[in-house]
């Protein structure tokens, strides 16, 4: 094994190390998610260099001064204050989801228009439009890291794979008897996973555009789903009250997690796959083992459903949307609830950690987005200028861009 290079990733941070073996080029990553700028950079080094044989002596130094520059970049707080920059007519119908690449520099909207949109955030100029579906385009994304393909999920029971470059349509991927309502694209980038109304998720292979597995045993609509960050476990959550751990190379299910007695709402794995979080209809937010698919805790709290549940990038803290109001951010490791964030006037449909972690993002059915400092829970700033619900809203990589979508047919940049 022979190291090229060194490649720094500031969210969640962690040096990826670029080495050939065996005449191919090959990737890993240390991750240091516990990592902050009171960190002894040496015996951090000390410590990587136990447990990874690439680095060797001679490359000390050369770690030691990436892990100065992640420490820098942590001392930089995100006290950005947004201003509105750009209110995109986006489509000529409602919008149903917004998705950023891996950088912020392009996002896009679904609509019921039946088409999905590219756009430039610096700009606000519209680079794509992709036409071909037959009804709503519920789901989107891109395939991040990459950013060089698209997937959208439509009611007419069909996903479609583009060049997110060129807008050419690559493969119509066919054979759920539904619609579908969720989309992911594994970290490789070798498979698009589907989760429809038919009850059942289906993997894809994006080279090939067949089908590699369904995947069948929940009773009711499978209505969100999420690979791991390495790719080897897909999880999907149902109207039936479950949710499903799958092995993605077998194909198979490896655990059901029960425990919930209302729909799931929203589902999400830690970044370094060994919990997994679910939100349900039930009131409750759960954590799980990915591993043992036991339920480690019940977050509860919230008095009405809860809309969406998600970890922050270094997977200590979760944040949960409830149709009360209200969103709770909970410690992963303690379970208990650190902070409530009051101040929305009606459900909160969507939360969001910036990359940074220190800032939570919400939008709402009251027409506005609420940025929340989540050491004081209070809320910096409140994004208004939506005629209507915001039901989408997303950070971009560095967390200084959001885009809000509506359903006053419209979509917004932040900067």
């Amino acid at each position: 094994m022979k190291l090229k290079r060194f490649l720094l990733r500031y969210y969640p941070p962690g040096i990826i190390l670029e080495y050939e073996k065996g005449g191919q080029l090959r990737t890993k990553s240390i991750d240091m998610l516990d990592l902050s700028p009171e960190t002894n950079p040496d015996i951090l080094v000390a410590e990587i260099r136990q447990s990874e044989p690439l680095i060797t002596e001679s490359r000390s130094e050369q770690v030691k001064h990436l892990i100065l520059r992640l420490q820098q970049k942590q001392g930089q707080q995100d006290h950005n204050k947004f201003s509105l920059f750009k209110t995109l007519q986006a489509h000529i119908l409602p919008l149903t989801n917004v998705a950023f690449d891996k950088s912020g520099s392009r996002f896009i909207t679904g609509s019921y228009d039946r088409t999905c949109r590219v756009w430039d955030t610096a700009s606000g100029k519209e680079l794509q439009t992709l036409e071909g579906h037959r009804n709503v385009v519920y789901a989107v994304a891109f395939n991040n890291p990459y950013g060089d393909k698209i997937a959208t999920g439509s009611f007419d029971k069909t996903c479609k794979l583009w060049s997110a470059d060129t807008g050419q349509c690559f493969h119509t991927f066919r054979g759920h008897t539904a619609e579908v309502v969720c989309l992911a694209f594994n970290p490789q980038s070798t498979l698009v996973a589907t989760g429809s109304m038919d009850t059942t998720a289906k993997l894809w292979d994006m080279e090939t555009g067949e089908e590699t597995a369904t995947l069948t045993g929940h009773t009711a609509e499978v209505i969100c789903l999420c690979f791991n960050t390495v790719g080897s476990q897909l999880v999907t959550g149902s109207f039936d009250h479950t949710v499903s751990v799958w092995d993605v190379a077998l194909g198979r299910r490896a655990h059901t997690l029960m425990g919930h007695w209302g729909e799931i709402t929203s589902v999400q794995f830690n970044w370094d796959c060994s919990l997994v979080v679910t939100g349900s209809m039930d009131k409750t937010c759960k954590l799980w083992e990915a591993a043992s698919g036991k339920c480690e805790a019940t977050l509860a709290g919230h008095t009405e459903e809860v809309l969406d549940v998600c970890f922050d990038l270094t997977g200590q803290l979760i944040a949960t949307a409830s149709a009360d109001g209200t969103a709770r951010v909970y410690g992963a490791a303690t379970h208990k609830c650190l902070m409530k964030l009051e101040g929305h006037d009606g459900e909160i449909s969507k939360i969001c950690f910036s990359p940074q972690g220190s800032r939570v993002l919400t939008a709402s059915i009251d027409k506005t987005a609420r940025l929340w400092d989540i050491q004081s829970g209070v809320c910096l700033q409140v994004l208004e200028g939506h005629a209507d619900e915001i039901f989408s809203c997303a950070f971009n990589y560095e967390g200084d861009t959001i885009i809000t979508g509506s359903k006053d047919n419209t979509c917004q940049i932040w900067h």
